[in-house]
């Protein structure tokens, strides 16, 4: 669902694509090629149909993109300082990351959100793992330039 809320910019929408993209699927694994990577398959299906659910509602989404907050307990949880430097760090970066073009924010979401690997990712994008690499190395320097004029010292 991820992959959809990228997209999208929103949970309902996100959600609808999902269910939508999985359904889809179901109904062309007889077209799944036989000892492809499956993860691929499914994230490039639902990405087409949050896609296209985007492009029929004619208007570019306001992604609110989250990510979740590690709280951590115990003698391992952090001050009430070090909490609101990383509550700041997180929107600083997600502010960031709304400003960046969907390709990039795929890209980044690929990586660094669902953790795919560079052969899961080129798979799901439908392009060489070299794209994948220079597509993310850009996609990187954007968000860095963006986050550059922002970023305090402590944050």
């Amino acid at each position: 669902m991820r992959t959809a809320y990228v997209i999208t910019g929103t949970t309902a929408e996100a959600e609808d694509a999902a269910q939508d993209g999985f359904t889809k699927a179901y109904f062309a694994i007889g077209r799944f090629r036989t000892g492809a990577p499956f993860r691929p398959w499914l994230l490039r299906i639902v990405a087409n149909e949050a896609k296209n659910r985007r492009k029929a509602a004619g208007r570019r989404p306001t992604v609110d993109l989250s990510v979740a907050e590690e709280r951590p307990s115990g003698d391992t949880a952090l001050s009430p300082e070090a909490a609101a430097l990383a509550g700041e760090r997180r929107e600083l970066v997600l502010s960031a990351l709304r400003g960046l073009r969907e390709e990039d924010r795929l890209v980044i979401a690929y990586r660094y959100f669902l953790e795919l690997s560079e052969a899961e990712m080129a798979e799901t994008l439908g392009v060489a793992r070299g794209t994948v690499k220079s597509r993310l190395s850009r996609a990187l320097v954007r968000l860095r330039e963006l986050t550059a004029g922002e970023a305090r010292p402590d944050v």
